[in-house]
C-alpha cells in the first residue's frame, strides 16, 4: 500500500512520516495530482495558518483532487489544518475551506483562565470506542493538541471525539474511510502510534479482502 503525505509547503510533514516509520509503514510526499492519484492512504498533515494552507493547495493543484478522493471514500487522515481546511471558511482567514462538510472553524476566546493556544495534553471522549479507527486505545484516551482554532460541525453525527478545553469541541471526526483529527497522532506517543497503525492496517488488502 502507497501512503502519501501531502506536501502543500507546510506543516510537520517529516514528524509525521517519522511516526508513520514508527509503526512499520514508509511513506512519500506529494505535492502534485498525478503523486496524490498514485496513492492508496493519503494524510493531510497540519501545522500552519487556515488560509496559507487552502492558498497553496489551490495553487499546487491539489484541491480539487482531494475533493475528489474523499468524495469517492479512499482512505483519508487529516491531522490540525488538515482537519480544519475540510471545512466551509475559518475565522482565521477570508480564505475559504474544502467545503467538504458543512461547518465553520471557530477561534477559543480566551477568559476565565484560558490560555490561547490549547497547548498539551487532555483527553478525547470518543463517541463510539469500539470503532476500528480507536482499536487498542484506552476510554478516553489522551492526546496532544497544539491549535487557537477548531472546527464546529454543522452534522453532528460527523463527530467521533470530543475534548473539554473551556467547554466540549468536536476534536475527530469519521465518515467511512476518513479519519480527522485536531490533535496531532504523530506527538501523542504510544496513542497516537496506535491510531497511525490502526489507519494503515485497517486499510491493507488483507484487513479489507
Amino acid at each position: 500500500m502507497k501512503i502519501a503525505i501531502i506536501d502543500y509547503g507546510g506543516g510537520n510533514l517529516q514528524s509525521v512520516r517519522n511516526a508513520l516509520r514508527r509503526t512499520g509503514s514508509e511513506a512519500e510526499y506529494a505535492n502534485t495530482p498525478e503523486a496524490l492519484h498514485a496513492a492508496d492512504l493519503l494524510v493531510f498533515p497540519g501545522q500552519g495558518e487556515f488560509g496559507d494552507t487552502l492558498d497553496a493547495l489551490r495553487r499546487q493543484g491539489l484541491a480539487e483532487p482531494l475533493r475528489e478522493w474523499i468524495a469517492a471514500d479512499r482512505p483519508f487522515l487529516g491531522i490540525c489544518v488538515g482537519y480544519q481546511a475540510l471545512f466551509e471558511s475559518s475565522e482565521e482567514s477570508t480564505v475559504k475551506g474544502l467545503g467538504i462538510f458543512p461547518g465553520v472553524v471557530r477561534k477559543f476566546t480566551p477568559g476565565s483562565g484560558l490560555k490561547v493556544p490549547h497547548m498539551g495534553w487532555n483527553r478525547v471522549r470518543l463517541t463510539a470506542p469500539a470503532d476500528p479507527a480507536w482499536q487498542g486505545l484506552e476510554p478516553d484516551p489522551h492526546f496532544y493538541f497544539v491549535h487557537s482554532y477548531y472546527p464546529d460541525p454543522a452534522d453532528a453525527s460527523l463527530v467521533a471525539g470530543f475534548t473539554d478545553y473551556g467547554g466540549e469541541f468536536a476534536c475527530a471526526i469519521r465518515r467511512g474511510n476518513l479519519t480527522a483529527t485536531q490533535f496531532h497522532p504523530e506527538k501523542s506517543q504510544d496513542a497516537g502510534l496506535t491510531l497511525l497503525r490502526n489507519f494503515v492496517q485497517s486499510h491493507t488488502p488483507a484487513a479489507v479482502g
